[in-house]
């Protein structure tokens, strides 16, 4: 099997955020990402991961509420226990794992929530060969349901696999179905889009190439939803609704998500991991939604994993 060129990878990596963080910013219509450099310090204590990123965040936008783009690259001697369970091979080995990751919450609840990451681990010991992995995807969180939006990002995540074989595309969109999904709520977080972690079998460059075109084809798919959506008008109601269903967010991120545990469990820069959190929610007891209204569609049919293009 072909080595890693960790290197590549990493220069990528940078200039995607780089790309999302000026597309993003120009459809806000002007606004800016603020920048944080860092470097994690070592804590003698739990010498276990060291490195640094990019935090850029963009707040108060003209569309964008709150949104975070981040790039990290970490590294460090020894594997945290969330990092080796069920993963014996990885025990004992110098480890790296570099990303961006992604989320996007928009003021008017007539414009989806987005979620990206793109993502590269790799595992290594003297005298043996590294297990390194891609792994990312992207999904959409509305909380007013369209359905022109909802085939036309999956149709983008579509064609983002359709070099890579016929069956990629219902294999990765149907793990992303599974894996944003609430359990103890039977609910999906969103309408789903593409989930692939541990993609090592095609070797090296075909999974950097399937990398790549997942996180370019991310503007593509969310841009012009935000475009079409970011004007409409709305009403008090339902800006208490979004604020309501954000709450789903926060209880998926923290209750399932991999990354945020991975990087919270391993001593990960806190503020960077939970910067993907929404700035307002709200919480309400036994709520339900009015029988017939556009808030109960949203959970009888735009949460219901389906196939939206064909």
């Amino acid at each position: 099997m072909q080595s890693p060129d960790i290197y590549a990878v990493k220069e990528y990596l940078m200039s995607l955020q780089d790309s999302i963080c000026e597309q993003l910013a120009q459809e806000d219509g002007g606004a800016v990402f603020d920048e944080d450099n860092w470097e994690r310090e070592v804590d003698p204590k739990k010498p276990t991961m060291t490195g640094g990123g990019r935090t850029r965040l963009l707040v108060d936008g003209n569309v964008i509420e709150q949104g975070g783009v981040n790039f990290s690259h970490v590294f460090g001697g020894k594997m945290p226990a969330s990092a080796t369970t069920g993963r014996p091979e990885l025990a004992g080995r110098t480890f790296q794992a570099m990303g961006v990751s992604l989320v996007i919450h928009p003021k008017n609840p007539m414009v989806p929530t987005s979620h990206a990451n793109v993502r590269f681990f790799i595992a290594e010991k003297e005298g043996e060969d590294p297990v390194w992995w891609f792994g990312g995807g992207y999904d959409l969180t509305p909380y007013y349901g369209f359905e022109e939006d909802c085939i036309e990002w999956h149709t983008t995540a579509q064609k983002a696999c359709e070099p890579f074989g016929d069956e990629t595309f219902d294999k990765y969109k149907k793990w992303c179905d599974d894996y944003f999904y609430l359990k103890h709520r039977d609910e999906q977080r969103g309408i789903g889009g593409l989930f692939f972690d541990d993609l090592n079998e095609w070797g090296f460059e075909k999974s950097f190439e399937f990398l790549r075109s997942v996180g370019d084809s991310y503007t593509a798919a969310y841009l012009p939803i935000m475009a079409r959506r970011k004007t409409l008008e709305y009403t008090e109601a339902q800006r208490d609704f979004q604020l309501y269903r954000r709450g789903r967010y926060v209880e998926y991120n923290l209750v399932y998500d991999r990354g945020t545990l991975f990087g919270l469990q391993s001593g990960g820069r806190t503020e960077s991991i939970l910067m993907s959190m929404p700035p307002l929610v709200k919480w309400k007891y036994n709520w339900q939604p009015e029988i017939g209204s556009e808030e109960a569609r949203l959970y009888n049919h735009f949460l219901k994993p389906q196939d939206w293009i064909r």
